[in-house]
């Protein structure tokens, strides 16, 4: 395949900091790549200079005549009070129906096409920019951090577009997950330099640990054999008889060389001081009602929430996830209804742009101390900063000077010295590189209090989540599975929402009723309450038959072990057991075979 971009040599300099340092790569047409490395390390810059928006100071840019660049905006490019349709025209030069099909493969339904496009959720504006930059008929993308704020639907639709997408493209993103389904090459820059792999992100950083181990090994024999040397040459140098073989071991000496192995940036290592874990209930709503003067989000929200439980709060765009946890952080109050946290239950709320509000007379260290626990030792406050890598004299630098994403891991440092019980966060994965995003949520999963968090970065989620609360069509409720089971569901009704000539069902619908009427959307509603229903009670007998299973284990060890003193009520409770497991196992066995039909009759099988 030729290529189509060729970057070689590249030198680029910030003041003194050198971000480009001989850093050369190349792109063909059917290269997917993922773009990855620390923040600030120059994946931006990098962009910028294939766009021609930068100069570099060495070094060439060749790109091919047969080159379509097309760039995914992090800039809004819309004009006041311009439509979706008016703004793909506009923008693209295409006609009416040129610009409907391709936004019908974003499922951007009618009514969104004749929506001033400003007025859209975050996430429908990125679905807007992705079918403009779909209509110049590109054959080489850039994209800049492409699911920042993106819901999980948006981003469905997203990874599709980009496995169909004929072309090639190079992306920026700290969301591992969402860079394994789209890439099979790896980009990394690090300290100038630019390293091309050929796998998948996972395959990529397996690989740099085992090259540094294997490095670090053959350095380790190169010092050992260096003792040997200096030690042999310092005990014979002197003698005549063997001065001649420890010149010889001199020579020897002088060839040794160590492989140089370029220091990698630190990687954090978050510690969350613990809280003492309690039992009973962390949340009650009854009836609650959530919203603003003028516009209600959602009502009728009944349910309860377990001490200790990791919630996570998801659901599209602009349908009130943040309002739910602005109420229930009580920074919004609630318009009816009522929610009432456990004893005892203090919180600690990380709001979306909280890092912006930092006062920036403030040094680190002074912000941590003023946000830790009363009675917080100094050197704790320092293991925190150092864990969100801020160390030795960093922990002095005012926040006046700090980039948005290290006033993240600041506010987050503050936050998690606060020692609070109950954690609520909005988005704390963003501005994150994702190693730190895996640290943070690794230390998470390791804490005893209660978590409420809105994020979009499912490696986060998966690592992280207990239970779901689902926010959209005005109804705030308790997901009934699993957060793959949530995942797989928006997948399919992804893949179910687009028809044949890429639009919509709903356009179908409003075409010629091609698909179900108020009444069928009535019977899908109930099948689909059933349905959730089933799995959670599929869920809870899988964990019943697991504790039985546990038990009937159990006992059938001490036998073994100690068959004489193996006791008539043993043998009781193991022929119980016995039973209860069949009865378990037909009820399972009958209640996923419910489960694949209702699936089938929802298109779902």
């Amino acid at each position: 395949m030729s290529t189509l971009i060729q970057l070689s040599d590249l030198h680029k300099s910030y003041g003194p900091t050198p971000i480009l340092a001989g850093a050369s790569v190349q792109f063909a047409r059917s290269d997917k790549v993922g773009f990855i490395g620390r923040n600030g390390a120059g994946k931006s810059t990098l962009l910028k200079v294939m766009l021609g928006e930068e100069e570099v100071e060495g070094g060439t840019v060749a790109l091919s005549p047969q080159l379509r660049l097309s760039y995914l905006e992090q800039r809004d490019p819309f004009a006041p009070g311009e439509s979706v349709q008016a703004f793909l025209e506009r923008y693209t030069g295409k006609e009416d129906w040129q610009c409907g099909k391709i936004a019908g493969r974003f499922q951007l339904k009618s009514e969104t096409l004749a929506a001033p496009v400003q007025s859209l959720p975050g996430g429908y504006q990125t679905r807007v920019k992705l079918a403009a930059m779909l209509l110049r008929g590109p054959n080489f993308l850039l994209l800049d951090e492409p699911t920042n704020y993106l819901d999980l639907r948006t981003l469905i639709l997203l990874e599709n577009f980009l496995r169909d997408f004929n072309g090639g493209f190079l992306i920026v993103s700290h969301d591992r997950a969402f860079l394994k389904k789209t890439c099979d090459k790896t980009l990394e820059i690090e300290h100038g330099k630019l390293s091309l792999f050929p796998g998948d992100v996972d395959a990529y950083l397996e690989y740099r640990a085992e090259q540094r181990e294997s490095e670090e090994r053959f350095n380790k024999n190169v010092d050992a054999k260096r003792r040997h040397l200096e030690d042999f040459i310092a005990r014979n140098r002197v003698r005549a008889s063997t001065a001649s073989r420890a010149q010889s071991k001199m020579k020897q000496l002088e060839k040794l060389s160590d492989l140089e192995i370029q220091g990698r940036a630190a990687t954090a290592r978050i510690r969350i001081p613990q809280v003492e874990p309690k039992k009973g209930i962390a949340l009650r709503c009854e009836d609650l009602r959530i919203g603003y003067p003028a516009r209600t989000i959602a009502d009728g929200i009944r349910f309860e929430i377990e001490r200790g439980e990791h919630v996570a709060v998801l659901g599209d765009n602009g349908q009130g996830k943040t309002t739910f946890l602005r109420t229930i952080a009580s920074e919004l109050a609630a318009l009816g209804g009522g929610f009432q946290w456990g004893h005892g239950l203090e919180c600690a709320y990380y709001a979306q742009h909280v890092y912006a509000t930092l006062d920036e007379r403030l040094d680190i260290f002074t912000y941590l101390e003023r946000a830790a626990a009363p009675g917080t030792l100094r050197q704790s406050i320092l293991d925190m900063a150092g864990s969100l890598l801020f160390r030795g004299e960093e922990v002095e630098k005012k926040i006046a000077y700090l980039s948005g994403g290290e006033r993240a891991r600041v506010c987050l440092a503050g936050i998690l010295l606060a020692r609070r019980p109950l954690l609520l966060l909005d988005e704390p994965t963003n501005h994150l590189d994702f190693e730190t995003v895996e640290a943070l949520g690794a230390a998470l999963c390791e804490f005893q209090g209660t978590i409420f968090f809105i994020s979009h970065d499912r490696t986060f989620v998966e690592m992280v989540a207990t239970n779901v609360v689902e926010v959209g069509d005005g109804q705030v409720t308790l997901y009934p599975g699993s957060y793959a089971e949530y995942v797989y569901r928006v997948e399919r009704e992804a893949a179910a929402g687009l028809g044949d000539d890429g639009r919509d069902d709903g356009a179908k619908d409003r075409r010629g009723g091609e698909k179900g009427s108020g009444g069928d959307r009535q019977r899908r509603k109930e099948l689909r309450s059933r349905l959730n229903r089933l799995l959670t009670q599929a869920s809870g007998l899988e964990k019943r038959i697991a504790e039985l299973e546990r038990e009937k284990a159990e006992i059938h060890r001490h036998y073994l072990e100690s068959p004489l003193e193996y006791s008539k009520e043993r043998q009781r409770r193991a022929e119980e057991i016995t039973r209860l497991l069949s009865t378990a196992e037909e009820e399972w066995i009958a209640v996923g075979e419910e489960t694949e039909a209702l699936r089938g009759e929802l298109g779902e099988g």
